[in-house]
């Protein structure tokens, strides 16, 4: 295990009913101005918009509208948040969506303290912002764990460029099962496959032998994978999705990436792939990995070894590509996307455009092995 600091700084309130509880506990330590931010309406359709509306109002506070985050948040979108943060003095930023909408308020709380651009100060003068607007999150969609920590994935469209950021950490994350209920199965599905994918880029970075965080790791991809079966069964398991919840949390609250260094290979790639099209990322995850990893499993045939017996139950002594053909299957299983063309982008991918992606996307150093950008190209290639 290498040495770390390990604080975590998001309280969580778990399980049905758990909106009432939190908001409860915690307005009475925030100022009147409330920024309520969403997505595309679909808690407004779903009752839960209205339902948190009256939690505040009960509690004292003025409601300030923060409406139409898109999938793939962009830069303007968060300047957008900042200016009406600041006009309407906000003392606290709840977001209520998936991912998307949590990433977009976590830049938000950040911009809105400070008049420097935080594009540049973060990528140009390489600082990081020192004061934010306090935030909490109810997730109403799972998968990305965006709840549990203060990176945030943004896209700059005059960049081309989706990147990762560090803001705002939710002081108080509300995860009630229920709330996923309403969503379509294809975004239930693509966010736990985005779990999934966290936990596998964690598992194939640099690791010790034996690591805790290794099998902490194994032990939620196995979880996942399980529940995410489950839910294709019955799409009401309310179990199922409790634990699906739950994965996605502890795929990125820092457990299982404590004491060694991670691969996340895939996601940046996937990344710039959204940063030139409009395509859903656990989506165009369920693409890239197994392309990936049929390229990389020679370079770690113990772990894939390994991933193929505890996660996918196959016998001791599998091939290495077994475990990546087990991926597969399983993808094409849950009816997820298997080729770049199934994404439903409104943008045409071709070869072209494959080859911005691969000459722009960011090369980590940490998996199995660093990747060429004429082999990013090849794997996007395969992925046709």
């Amino acid at each position: 295990m290498q040495s770390f600091v390990y604080s975590y700084p998001t309280k969580v309130y778990f399980g049905q009913g758990a909106a009432r509880q939190a908001l409860e506990a915690e307005l009475a330590s925030y100022g009147p101005g409330v920024m309520l931010a969403c997505g595309g309406g679909s808690v407004k359709r779903n009752g839960i918009y209205d339902a948190i509306v009256k939690l505040l109002r009960d509690a004292g506070k003025t409601v300030t509208d923060f409406g139409g985050i898109m999938s793939n948040p962009t830069y303007a979108k968060v300047q957008e948040g900042a200016k009406l943060a600041r006009a309407h003095k906000i003392d606290l930023i709840l977001a209520v969506g998936g991912g998307s909408v949590i990433d977009c308020c976590k830049i938000v709380a950040a911009q809105a303290k400070t008049d420097e651009d935080l594009w540049e100060m973060e990528f140009t003068h390489h600082r990081l912002p020192a004061d934010v607007i306090p935030m909490g999150a109810v997730v109403t969609a799972s998968g990305t764990g965006a709840e549990m920590n203060g990176g945030a994935v943004i896209t700059s469209e005059g960049q081309k460029r989706k990147a990762g950021m560090a803001a705002a950490a939710p002081r108080f994350a509300v995860l009630d099962p229920a709330y996923t209920l309403t969503l379509p199965m294809s975004q239930v599905l693509s966010g736990a496959f985005d779990t999934l994918s966290h936990a596998m880029e964690t598992y194939f970075g640099r690791s010790d032998a034996d690591n805790v965080s290794d099998d902490v790791a194994l032990a939620v991809m196995r979880n996942t994978v399980v529940n995410m079966r489950r839910v294709l069964k019955d799409k009401d398991d309310l179990e199922a999705r409790s634990n699906l919840m739950w994965d996605a949390a502890m795929a990125e609250n820092g457990i299982l990436k404590a004491g060694r260094k991670t691969d996340f290979q895939a996601h940046q790639i996937e990344h710039q792939l959204g940063a030139y099209t409009d395509c859903n990322h656990g989506q165009g995850l369920a693409v890239i990995h197994p392309a990936y990893y049929r390229r990389i499993a020679g370079d770690a045939p113990e772990k894939f070894a390994r991933l193929g017996q505890v996660v996918f139950g196959l016998p001791a002594g599998a091939a290495p590509q077994a475990a990546v053909d087990a991926l597969a299957a399983f993808i094409a299983e849950c009816g997820l996307p298997t080729r770049l063309g199934q994404l439903r982008s409104t943008a045409v991918i071709d070869k072209d455009l494959l080859r911005k992606v691969a000459d722009s996307c960011s090369l980590i150093p940490t998996n199995p092995r660093p990747l060429t950008r004429d082999e990013v190209y090849d794997i996007l290639c395969a992925c046709l």
